[in-house]
């Protein structure tokens, strides 16, 4: 078994309709989350893992987000003129190495079921990490990273998860729990946005996984599932006794930054944890908030 993961799927072809009018002109992902874009988190925790190739399934409108893993080399220069050193080294710490991003075009938007198979080329038989960009996961070290860890012992395919809410099952891929070791969980089943009363539990996979190529097999027999897209869950699911299958319970807080209220906290929680930020938003929540 492999004993690291080298390439990452970024799914970032989606329209972001839940953040209208700001995502008419600008990819959510490029909407920023105190001074950096929000895909720079994603970027940074998949780095941070060991990922050495990042693969970006984008759609028409989304060139920004190439543009920001690239070098700017007029702006570099301006800043290296005018001696703004901690501002220079901000814009150099976003550019990947060469050759280490591949952007590939998911013309219809099928589902993530879909995007991640339209990466299949790129990621060949390897196992591989899959990370949904409008999930920030704030902590230390990152998600990813440790699940990394959690699947040189498991092997096969992991998935991180969380618990929610009864109502909230409907919005995600909920799990069926057999036995439990540690953060790890066997994965006897998969269910895509139960109603409650179906839901086998209310462990909800989040925006992580680690993936066996096989699934790709699979995704490519094109089959639609919840909302007549071709669904991710779907396709793990008939992974499920024939491969390894772990939930893993995360240490970390995965904030939601696909909608308004989602990102309106990441901001104000990441700014709690920046000691340049902190005092002033504590003093200006001390005086307007009740």
């Amino acid at each position: 078994m492999a004993t690291g993961i080298e390439v990452a799927v970024l799914p970032v072809a989606g329209m972001g309709t839940r953040m209208l009018p700001a995502t008419k002109a600008v990819p959510k992902e490029m909407l920023p989350i105190l001074d950096r874009p929000l895909i720079q988190y994603a970027i940074d925790e998949a780095l941070e893992a060991g990922i050495r190739e990042v693969v970006l399934v984008t759609a028409r409108g989304k060139d920004s987000i190439e543009d920001h893993l690239d070098t700017a080399p007029e702006l570099e220069r301006t800043l290296e003129i005018r001696g703004r050193a901690r501002e220079l080294e901000s814009v150099r710490a976003t550019r990947l190495p060469p050759g280490s991003v591949v952007s590939i075009r998911q013309q219809e938007p099928l589902g993530l079921g879909h995007a991640v198979w339209c990466a299949r080329h790129v990621v060949g038989r390897r196992p591989f990490a899959v990370l949904l960009p409008d999930d920030l996961v704030a902590g230390s070290p990152g998600c990813l990273l440790q699940m990394v860890e959690a699947w040189r012992e498991t092997g096969g395919n992991l998935v991180a998860v969380e618990e929610v809410p009864p109502e909230r099952t409907g919005s995600y891929g909920i799990m069926s729990p057999g036995a439990s070791r540690g953060r790890l969980t066997e994965v006897l089943g998969l269910v895509e946005k139960p109603r409650p009363e179906e839901a086998p539990s209310r462990l909800a996979v989040i925006g992580r996984y680690i993936l066996q190529p096989e699934v790709m097999d699979v995704l490519g027999q094109h089959r639609r599932g919840a909302g007549g897209e071709i669904q991710l869950t779907d396709a793990m699911a008939e992974l499920i006794g024939r491969q390894p299958f772990h939930g893993f319970a995360f240490t970390g807080t995965r904030h939601d930054c696909g909608s308004v209220l989602g990102t309106t906290i990441a901001t104000l929680a990441l700014a709690l944890e920046r000691p340049d930020l902190a005092p002033a938003v504590r003093a200006w929540a001390a005086e307007h908030l009740p």
